[in-house]
């Protein structure tokens, strides 16, 4: 038998997830540290002092900004110029993080056909603050990155329908080393990162849409549905922002509910919350 030995970044991930979690569920009653402290474990010292190493926020701060009026603030604040202002404006360099550096390339049509019929496909397993993950990439980029909830196998068999004719090799490269970076905490230098996306032509629209929605923002599908220019396809964008195949440098997680509500995720709820609060924490956070 098979024993992985859980990372401190994961296990403090773990704790902060369920954290995020009870105070979701007893968000109205405003639960004290201690309260949250003994939920995980832990005394209120080492907490308090694990979670402002992990999100470089309090627990009370971060909660501040997991509400949901904190999302609806967002909306109401830039809404009408959101993504519009990501293309036409100077953000700082955490803020157009996407938008800089990020470039997207569809599959050919013959590509996307056969089902990646004659592409080799890298990939690693690899260690996250939000969970395990999955990542790929072609030659021409990173084509697929997803959380390894359900173990490293049931990853791989999930990766290889998306490409059922590829080869693979497990092994590492340099791509992969760019998309993981983004998971640390400087993000001033970023590399070039390519995505190898497969696709349809209006998928792609929306996810490189999505790029254009700064760190520590929120959009609505109506929002990126206007954006693309087809304000009536609001349950097809919600459709493509659920097929995006490339978890977190997609950010599909910065969509939420009209009525300002944080809404699904692929891979939770919870993890959703978790990413939008560490991200916030990084750009309202001096």
């Amino acid at each position: 038998m098979n024993v992985t030995m859980e990372t401190q970044e994961q296990l403090d991930y773990r704790r902060v997830a369920e954290a995020i979690h009870f105070f979701k569920l007893h968000f109205k009653a405003q639960p004290s540290l201690e309260e949250v402290a003994e939920r995980v474990h832990l005394s209120p010292f080492h907490f308090q002092r694990m979670f402002k190493h992990w999100a470089g926020v309090t627990p009370k701060q971060f909660l501040q900004y997991l509400s949901v009026e904190h999302a609806k603030k967002i909306l109401r604040d830039t809404r009408a110029t959101l993504l519009d202002a990501a293309y036409e404006t100077g953000l700082s360099s955490t803020g157009r993080l996407h938008d800089s550096f990020l470039k997207v390339e569809g599959m050919t049509p013959g590509e996307y056909k056969n089902g990646g019929m004659a592409l080799t496909i890298h990939y690693r397993f690899a260690p996250s603050p939000f969970g395990p993950l999955i990542v790929a990439s072609t030659a021409k980029g990173i084509c697929y990155l997803a959380f390894a909830d359900e173990g490293n196998e049931a990853a791989f068999k999930i990766l290889k329908t998306q490409f059922p004719q590829a080869s693979y090799r497990q092994q590492a490269d340099g791509m992969q080393e760019e998309a993981l970076g983004l998971f640390r905490h400087d993000w001033t230098q970023p590399g070039e990162l390519r995505l190898h996306l497969k696709g349809t032509a209006f998928q792609i629209k929306v996810w490189e849409a999505l790029l254009k929605i700064p760190m520590g923002s929120l959009a609505t599908y109506a929002d990126l549905a206007g954006h693309i220019e087809q304000p009536q396809a609001c349950r097809a964008v919600a459709s493509a922002v659920a097929h995006n195949p490339i978890a977190f440098l997609i950010p599909c997680h910065r969509v939420i509910r009209s009525t300002g509500e944080i809404g699904q995720y692929h891979w939770g709820s919870t993890r959703k919350q978790a990413i939008i609060g560490w991200e916030a924490s990084r750009v309202y956070v001096v």
